[in-house]
């Protein structure tokens, strides 16, 4: 019996239940991942009991010249890994790397213009129930009705009337790679700055699979999860001038202590990421997503910009007239974890949706590759073409259930 299990039987059991549905399910939602044994003990290890308000060599606490290392690590990996001039590695999630952005270079009332939730931004790109919404005066862009790619010739037009002081590329939902210059175009033509979420194809973006926004942005921000496969945080790569601003936004701006424990698992992961067998699992994300893309097509769904150069793909479920939220749900029961998602020009609302987006970072993680992404498509047909069909559903979990089994994921924490 672990220490756990004697001190709080409840929280074990759920923690043990979860790393059983993590092996059992087809894990399929874009933004998620499985880490490494290694960062999982860097994220639980003794660097939680440690505060360390600042930053190394200039900390308010005694007692920080060991986590000063970690954080040294994490921040000069991630350096190297980007080619970035400046890496502050404090942010707890990406929205809080986003703030500090907004925070370092905007008063409140600005004008920003980012891309539109609906069609693939991300909330804190100008969502009106949260701060940048709230804060700013926010401009969206949208994509095309035609070819469902961003409306470059919008951006344009849209920063040349309201000029901005901040434009920002990236999001949640784009399928497809986005090209940073011509957004640094339209902010040099504006006087504005410009800014990259990349916090979906970062792991893409270090392995030279996806174009790199760090020659072209003043500020480039992502989570450390998702593609590059580290922990749940978010990170903020700037251009030098922007440094000393940046860092005092972050601490004291918006937080206070650093999460020592997720910096160290930071580390860890830039570490993995610099690897040439990492840069392979890169490439085989890709090649998954390309497959899946193209085995779900083949069986007559409709993909959003018509597949994916990325990790992500967005499945339009309109002509099958099934909604997100009941898509989401059937699979769910069928084992097969995917997250409902609105699409470009979606007429139903965010809780219930057309569409459902997917992602191949983590079924790529455990091993599999295009044979294994046939099979899932034919699994996902399977039980969208009989919505609520309680004995499609089950014969799919047996399916599901078989082929995760080929691919075990922590076997040891299940022994």
């Amino acid at each position: 019996m672990t220490r756990l299990e004697q001190v709080d039987p409840d929280i074990a059991k759920a923690i043990r239940d979860e790393t059983l549905r993590q092996a059992r399910n087809l894990e399929l939602i874009a933004s998620e991942n499985f880490v490494s044994e290694a960062v999982l003990e860097a994220v639980g290890s003794v660097m939680t009991n440690k505060y360390a308000e600042g930053y190394p060599g200039k900390r308010y606490y005694g007692g920080c010249e060991i986590v000063d290392i970690a954080e040294d690590l994490a921040i000069s990996r991630a350096r190297d890994l980007f080619g970035a001039e400046h890496v502050n590695v404090q942010p707890h999630s990406g929205s809080q790397a986003n703030m500090a952005v907004y925070f370092t270079l905007l008063k409140p009332g600005d004008t920003v213009l980012g891309p539109n939730l609906s069609h693939g931004g991300h909330l804190t790109a100008g969502s009106p129930m949260n701060f940048s919404g709230r804060f700013y005066t926010i401009v969206p862009y949208g994509v095309t009705k035609d070819t469902e790619r961003i409306d470059m010739d919008q951006v344009r037009d849209l920063a040349r009337q309201h000029r901005p002081r901040l434009i920002i590329a990236g999001g949640s939902a784009f399928p497809r790679a986005i090209e940073f210059k011509p957004f640094r175009e339209i902010a040099d033509e504006v006087g504005a700055a410009f800014m990259a979420d990349i916090a979906h194809p970062a792991g893409l973006v270090a392995a030279g699979l996806h174009p790199s926004p760090l020659p072209h942005a003043d500020f480039v921000t992502t989570t450390t999860h998702k593609t590059l496969r580290g922990p749940r945080g978010g990170m903020v790569m700037c251009r030098a001038q922007y440094a000393k601003e940046l860092d005092r936004t972050v601490l004291p701006g918006i937080q206070g202590g650093p999460l020592m424990h997720v910096i160290a698992a930071k580390a860890v992961a830039f570490r993995e990421a610099q690897t040439p067998e990492w840069r392979a699992y890169q490439g085989q994300i890709v090649k998954n997503a390309k497959a899946l893309a193209d085995a779900l097509s083949a069986r007559g769904f409709r993909l959003v910009s018509g597949g994916t150069d990325t990790h992500l793909i967005l499945v339009d479920l309109t002509a099958r007239n099934v909604t997100g939220k009941d898509a989401q749900e059937a699979l769910d029961r069928a084992w097969i974890t995917v997250n409902k998602n609105g699409i470009p020009f979606d007429t139903k609302g965010p809780m219930v949706t057309s569409g459902i987006r997917i992602g191949t970072p983590a079924v790529t993680t455990r091993g599999m590759k295009e044979p294994e992404m046939a099979r899932i498509a034919q699994f996902i047909d399977q039980v969208l073409s009989r919505v609520g069909d309680g004995a499609v559903e089950a014969a799919v979990r047996g399916q599901v259930q078989e082929l995760t089994t080929q691919f075990p994921l922590y076997a040891e924490r299940l022994k």
